[in-house]
C-alpha cells in the first residue's frame, strides 16, 4: 500500500478524491473524532482490465497439460516377474496333500538323493531331479510367511541388481546362487532326507552382489544418492577394496549374526523341527559376493578411483 497526501489537485469540487490509478489513505474529520478511512480507488481503465478476461482468438485451442503421474509400481520388471512367479508357484498349497507332497519330493532339494550307497532307495523325480532340484527348490516355500520374508529381503537389493544386470543376467545369477546354496547344504548335510526349499540362497546372493556397489558415491545406500537407474549402475568396488570398507564389513557382520540367530530364509518342509538351512544362505551369499564380477556389465574402476568415490561419499555424509 502506498501513502499519498491528498491535495487540491486530487479532489473535485465537493472535496472528494478523484480516481487515482493506485490505492491511497484518505484522512477525514467527521463528527466528534477523527477516523482513518482507507479508500482503494482504481482507474476505470484498470477496472475494465480486471473485470474482463483477455480475449483469445476464436480459433485458438486451449491445451491443458496434465501433471506427470508417478508410477505406482517402481520395481524393475525382471524382479516383478520373479516375485509373481514365486507367488504363482506357491498356489501349490491349494493342491490335495498327496499332490503337494509330490511336488516337494520332485522339486525340493534332498541331500540323501545323492548318496551313492543307497542302491535300492528310490526318490521321486528319478535321475533328472538330481539336476533340476539344485535350482527348483528355491522356487518353493513352506508357507506364506516364509515367502513374504524372502520377498521383503529381496526387494531393495534385487531391485538394484535387476536394473544393473538386465533380465537375462539377473535370472541366471539367481539360479547360480541358488545352486551354490544347495551345494553348501549338500556338503554339510549329506545324509539329510528332509527336502530343503526356499529362495533365501538367491536372496543372500543378491544382497552380497548389491553391496559391491551399494555404498559407492551416488548408489542407493550412499549419502549422495542418484535416481534409481543411475544409482544401480555406478562402478562397483573391486572385491579387496570392498572388503576394506568399514561399512561393508559392518554390513557383513550384522548379516551373519542375524542369519545365524534368526535363520530367516530357506527352511525345511517340516517347519521348526527341521531346523534352518543357514549353510545354504552362506553358500549363496559367498557365491554372490565372488561371482558378481562375472555378471556385472558396468565397466570397473581403478582401485584409486574407487577409494576416492568411497571416501568422498563418507565425507559428504558427515
Amino acid at each position: 500500500m502506498f501513502l499519498h497526501r491528498v491535495g487540491k489537485a486530487d479532489t473535485d469540487r465537493q472535496g472528494f478524491p478523484r480516481a487515482l490509478p493506485f490505492p491511497f489513505v484518505h484522512l477525514r474529520k467527521a463528527g466528534k473524532g477523527d477516523y482513518l478511512q482507507a479508500v482503494a480507488s482504481i482507474a476505470p481503465e484498470s477496472e475494465t482490465a480486471l473485470d474482463s478476461p483477455p480475449q483469445l482468438p476464436s480459433d485458438h485451442e486451449v491445451v491443458v497439460e496434465e501433471a506427470p503421474r508417478e508410477p505406482i509400481l517402481t520395481l524393475p520388471w525382471p524382479l516383478t516377474v520373479y516375485v509373481l512367479l514365486l507367488a504363482l508357484i506357491h498356489l501349490r498349497v491349494l493342491l490335495p496333500p498327496e499332490l503337494e507332497n509330490w511336488t516337494i519330493d520332485v522339486f525340493g532339494f534332498i541331500p540323501k538323493r545323492y548318496d551313492s550307497s543307497l542302491v535300492n532307495l528310490q526318490f521321486e523325480g528319478g535321475a533328472g531331479a538330481k539336476v533340476w532340484t539344485f535350482v527348483t527348490y528355491s522356487l518353493l516355500h513352506a508357507n506364506l510367511t516364509h515367502l513374504a520374508f524372502n520377498v521383503l529381503w529381496l526387494l531393495p537389493f534385487g531391485s538394484a541388481l535387476a536394473r544393473r544386470f538386465g533380465a537375462l543376467r539377473f535370472f541366471v545369477f539367481l539360479a547360480v546362487t541358488a545352486a551354490a546354496g544347495a551345494l553348501a547344504h549338500l556338503v554339510t548335510h549329506e545324509h539329510a532326507v528332509v527336502p530343503m526349499i526356499g529362495a533365501s540362497a538367491s536372496v543372500s546372493g543378491a544382497m552380497a552382489a548389491a553391496i559391491r556397489f551399494a555404498f559407492v558415491r551416488g548408489s542407493f545406500l550412499s549419502f549422495s544418492r542418484s535416481d534409481a537407474d543411475t544409482a544401480a549402475k555406478v562402478p562397483a568396488l573391486p572385491l579387496l577394496q570392498a572388503l576394506r570398507d568399514k561399512r561393508i564389513v559392518g554390513f557383513l557382520g550384522v548379516w551373519f549374526v542375524l542369519n545365524i540367530i534368526f535363520g530367516v530364509g530357506a527352511i525345511g518342509v517340516e517347519g521348526d523341527s527341521a531346523g534352518v538351512a543357514w549353510e545354504a544362505h552362506i553358500g549363496g551369499f559367498f557365491a554372490g559376493l565372488v561371482l558378481f564380477a562375472l555378471f556385472d556389465p558396468v565397466p570397473r574402476v581403478r582401485s584409486d578411483d574407487a577409494a576416492d568415490a568411497s571416501s568422498q561419499d563418507i565425507s559428504n555424509g558427515i
